[in-house]
């Protein structure tokens, strides 16, 4: 599938320096709005983590890493501690690829670096977030992210913005190694300003036996957002999942996606997105390439529309290039059902609270294991969206 992103940003808009930021000792000595932002993109510093990692603006303000057999650190520290990561670092993301993953490679203005010791078993997430506390800056990071043979590693990764941000772009490049055996589970939380325009550019590798699940959240209305990962199963028996929930509202754009290679024999690839237009547009794209015998794989994409000012676009696409295996695609846009709202009316309900609690189980939110803190200011968001939505 070809890609017909906009580039159409006047990059030369978004300003470059910002204020330098002091490293902290505690997520507490933050003020009390920036802890809240955090805390809604899904940094929570009374919950149990393997590591937390915050970058503010173009500094690191607090990386620590609490169990053994997990590395956390800033990229640039990683660059220097394994010798410019040669095997890793923009090796499966070119520079080139657009003007977004060029700013990135040109400015180097950080990142993290988190690794999992071979054989790890990580019970509890490591946290990262990437915020902007500066308004209208362009905020540039490279990410890498190495899950070693037979080891498990959770990261919850929240991207947000200061209560005096309004506009900004995030570009966010994103390298991924999932090794033999391994298990890397990625939940991205999006809680931007209301002008942001947020470019992520992710790519994973899976090996033989390894498992890759995506979780992407953003229920705030971002003006423009544009991303599209994407999954090579060069092993055999690999796995990669991605479940998306969006909900966009008036003014805003989501052009979304994920795309799988299947090239391993056996490697199997599910893509679920969930989305809901108040008033904004989305693209819910998914691209499934099938190259080797065995594979199965599913795509997905469901969309609730509430509002005449908005427009989903669901664009399923199966790419098969073996004659030996299975890959299907469904697709539906619609609105809430109203034998479904007057039920639950008639048992107590007010109209919103009806729509608000349809829309939670039409977003699927169990499967994404989020933490209860996260989880219940995902509801808030849902039942803040249902009431102002154009119902």
């Amino acid at each position: 599938m070809k890609e017909e992103f906009r580039v159409d940003e006047h990059l030369d808009d978004f300003r470059a320096d910002a204020p330098v930021h002091d490293e902290i000792k505690n997520i507490a000595e933050l003020p009390a709005g920036d802890r809240e932002r955090l805390l809604r993109a899904g940094i929570d510093d009374e919950e149990k983590a393997a590591g937390t990692f915050v970058h503010a603006d173009h500094n690191t303000v607090y990386c620590n890493a609490n169990l053994k057999g997990v590395e956390l650190m800033p990229i640039s520290y990683a660059l220097f501690k394994y010798d410019g990561l040669k095997d890793y670092c923009w090796k499966i993301i070119e520079k080139e690829k657009d003007p977004f993953t060029e700013l990135a490679a040109k400015r180097s203005e950080g990142g993290y670096f988190i690794r999992t010791e071979k054989g790890a078993k990580v019970d509890y997430p490591v946290q990262a977030c990437m915020y902007i506390e500066t308004d209208a800056l362009a905020q540039d990071v490279h990410n890498i992210v190495i899950a070693e043979e037979g080891s498990e590693l959770n990261i919850i990764s929240g991207c947000a913005s200061g209560p005096n941000v309004r506009s900004g772009l995030h570009v966010g490049v994103s390298e991924m190694y999932v090794k033999k055996g391994a298990t890397l589970s990625f939940t991205m939380v999006h809680d931007w300003a209301e002008e942001m325009s947020v470019r992520p550019r992710t790519v994973v590798v899976v090996e033989e036996g390894g498992r890759y699940i995506s979780n992407y959240i953003c229920l705030k209305p971002a003006k423009d957002l544009q991303m599209y990962p994407t999954v090579y199963l060069n092993g055999e028996d690999s796995v990669a999942t991605f479940n998306t929930v969006l909900m966009a509202g008036p003014g805003s754009k989501m052009d979304t996606g994920s795309r799988v290679y299947l090239r391993g024999r056996g490697s199997r690839a599910e893509i679920v997105s969930r989305t809901v237009s108040t008033g904004g547009d989305i693209y819910a794209r998914g691209h499934l390439i099938g190259e080797e015998a065995g594979v199965k794989a599913h795509l997905e994409c469901n969309g609730l529309l509430l509002s005449n000012q908005g427009k989903i676009h669901a664009i399923p696409e199966l790419e098969a290039r073996h004659k030996d295996l299975e890959m299907s695609h469904e697709a539906a846009v619609g609105k809430i059902n109203q034998e479904e709202t007057e039920y639950l009316m008639a048992r107590g309900l007010s109209e919103t609270e009806a729509q608000s609690l349809i829309i939670k189980g039409f977003l699927s939110l169990d499967i994404l294991g989020l933490p209860e803190s996260l989880r219940k200011d995902v509801e808030r968001t849902i039942e803040e969206s249902t009431a102002a939505g154009a119902m």
